[in-house]
């Protein structure tokens, strides 16, 4: 198959006009030449993709399709001109950091406004990776800076201590334990869970915490925020157990907070990076902000 960018364009643009000539002036061109663009589109692709009636075209079951895949294109384009301008813009650099559900909803946001107003002409390409993921990342040079909550160590990595957490027990106000200052984790266990969705990093931890007790989560609801967990518990619904630095005020004043007591509940967050990995000024100043006591780092 044969064709060009601009016929793309030109694709995506009479769809959206539902009109030959409107859409030939939104790419710039005369009708005849956008007319000719699509035949040929139509030519390498093997099929028709406009119906032709009086009153415009209209996308075929198979120009539904490209549409699909033409929207997606074009969005992965204009993506990459506004991650490429600022380079054009005189940018000074670029890291890519990964860190876990925990660090990005607690103490991540504050530490990189704080970055960002010292550096604002980076750009910090930031994901969520569970702990298992990041570490090999970070190895391979798939990533500037990991965080994690790992506590085994890595031959290639070095390690710098970030900021320490701790699971706790958030229960609705008139649940069976919410007289309780503490509770082992196998008594929660006997109780329904609102829960992270399956596969993210805390969902995954207490799963297999509960597989260690031979036990299983009892999840009644999953959700894709804490606040959502939050509110579900105060309504009811079940009891939590997350990162104490994700639970707010409010959360505090319709909820019951218990120490979990476990030697596992203590969350010790470390900043990685590639031990052998050449100097990086922006890669040093930014682990530096995260942990000021780090030195020569890389």
């Amino acid at each position: 198959m044969r064709y060009e960018l601009t016929d793309l364009r030109v694709f995506h643009a009479i769809c959206q006009e539902g009109n030959v000539s409107r859409g030939a002036a939104r790419c710039h061109l005369s009708p005849s030449s956008a007319s000719l663009r699509i035949k040929g589109l139509e030519e390498a692709l093997g099929t028709a993709l406009f119906v032709r009636h009086a009153r415009g075209v209209v996308p075929t079951a198979a120009g539904e399709i490209m549409l699909e895949h033409v929207q997606r294109c074009v969005a992965g384009l204009v993506q990459m001109e506004a991650d490429l301008a600022p380079f054009a813009q005189g940018l000074s650099g670029r890291l890519t950091v990964l860190a876990n559900n925990n660090v990005l909803h607690s103490f991540l946001p504050q530490d990189l406004a704080a970055f960002l107003a010292s550096y604002p002409d980076i750009r910090i390409h930031l994901q969520e990776r569970m702990g298992t993921d990041i570490i090999p990342a970070v190895a391979e040079g798939r990533a500037d800076v990991g965080i994690v909550a790992v506590d085994s160590d890595h031959p290639q990595l070095s390690f710098y201590p970030y900021r320490e957490d701790h699971f706790v027990v958030l229960l609705p106000r008139r649940h069976a334990f919410s007289q309780h200052r503490s509770l082992r984790f196998s008594d929660c266990l006997n109780h329904p869970f609102i829960s992270l969705q399956t596969g993210t990093a805390l969902h995954t931890y207490l799963t297999n915490q509960a597989a260690l007790l031979g036990g299983r989560l009892d999840v009644r609801v999953q959700v894709t925020g804490f606040g959502a967990i939050a509110a579900l518990v105060a309504s009811g619904a079940g009891l939590a157990i997350l990162p104490r630095s994700v639970v707010t005020p409010q959360d505090e004043e319709h909820t019951v907070i218990a120490t979990l007591d476990e030697p596992w509940a203590l969350r010790q967050h470390r900043v990685c990076v590639k031990r052998d990995a050449p100097r990086h000024w922006l890669r040093e100043q930014f682990v530096a902000q995260l942990c000021p006591g780090a030195t020569a780092v890389g």
